[in-house]
């Protein structure tokens, strides 16, 4: 890590090295309002853009949790084939949403804390603990912010594998919201959030920890600093350790999500241990990994993504001195 910023958030073999703008340190002429603002804006901006290029992956992902067979790209042509290509984007809207909320708020959030950390440190990085430190709480606060959209995004990608009289048939993320909030009252908007909460902080410790670590490694490896390889390594990297911790969680939670009431009018899972338990009792642990070289398709390349996207914004603004 360089000019007092965590490498997580650079991507300097992309752009010249003079622009590496630290966040404890605007450039001049920036107001107090947008010097604290921007570490968000930033992040939901670049969390969007990754979204909208992953969203077909995540969709797949999601229909391999809930059953359907074969490999990944014999799902998406399925989906293709039965429900049209645009089917692959259902729920972006709900997607979009998310990472306004969700990724504003951790990438958002973590910055904050590392500036203020590093700064506390008299400038000098962060040990791997403390950057561990700053992702569990990142991810936690952040996904509670968005547990409504996520709710949303999970439904509407699971409505088409659902019986005629058991669809929901939400128009869009705000009918979905506001549907929600009628039927099942505000906290409805927040179910799974225990397991949500516990995924983004799995997800994001693996992610915003250990990319750092990577880079390091890399370059002691021999690679050089800023090279592709430590950037977009270090971010695959990454982005392994983020599946592998979170994918668990991710199971429990989805299942949690879609589950819908027994005849009897009793729901399947009493909360997400009982989920978690049920699932380990009755289909084994490696259950939790269902649906894994998905899943890490869409986590590598969304982190990868989310960086460039990340730094890319910050060269605009910089042109433009801001």
């Amino acid at each position: 890590m360089d000019n007092g910023r965590s490498s997580a958030y650079q991507c300097p073999a992309l752009y010249s090295g003079a622009f590496r703008p630290s966040i404890a340190s605007p450039e001049p002429g920036q107001t107090f309002l947008w010097k604290a603002t921007k570490p968000f804006v930033n992040g939901g901006l670049s969390g969007m853009m990754a979204t909208c290029i992953i969203q077909p992956i995540d969709m797949i992902k999601v229909r391999i949790q809930l059953g359907a067979k074969g490999n990944p790209i014999a799902v998406g042509m399925d989906i293709a084939r039965k429900q049209g290509v645009l089917a692959l984007y259902d729920g972006l809207s709900a997607g979009l949403l998310r990472q306004a909320t969700y990724t504003t708020a951790r990438l958002g959030i973590f910055n904050t804390l590392s500036a203020e950390l590093k700064h506390r440190n008299q400038g000098q990085n962060l040990p791997l603990w403390m950057k561990a430190a700053c992702g569990l709480t990142a991810g936690g606060l952040g996904a509670l912010v968005g547990t409504p959209a996520d709710l949303s995004l999970i439904r509407m990608q699971a409505d088409a594998t659902l019986p005629p009289e058991q669809k929901r048939n939400y128009k869009n993320v705000m009918d979905a919201l506001l549907r929600i909030t009628r039927e099942e009252g505000f906290f409805g908007l927040f179910r799974g959030a225990a397991p949500t909460v516990t995924r983004a902080m799995a997800l994001n410790m693996g992610m915003l920890a250990s990319n750092d670590q990577a880079r390091e490694m890399l370059v002691d490896a021999g690679f050089e600093k800023g090279s592709y390889v430590v950037v977009l390594g270090g971010s695959t990297i990454a982005g392994f350790f983020a599946s592998a911790c979170s994918l668990p969680f991710d199971f429990v939670k989805t299942r949690m999500q879609r589950m819908t009431a027994n005849p009897d009018g009793t729901m399947p899972y009493k909360g997400s241990i009982d989920c978690a338990v049920k699932t380990f009792t009755q289909e084994g642990p490696l259950k939790f990994y269902t649906g894994f070289p998905t899943y890490f398709i869409r986590i590598a390349p969304h982190v990868a993504m989310t960086l460039v996207f990340l730094d890319a914004l910050r060269y605009m603004q910089g042109k433009f001195g801001m």
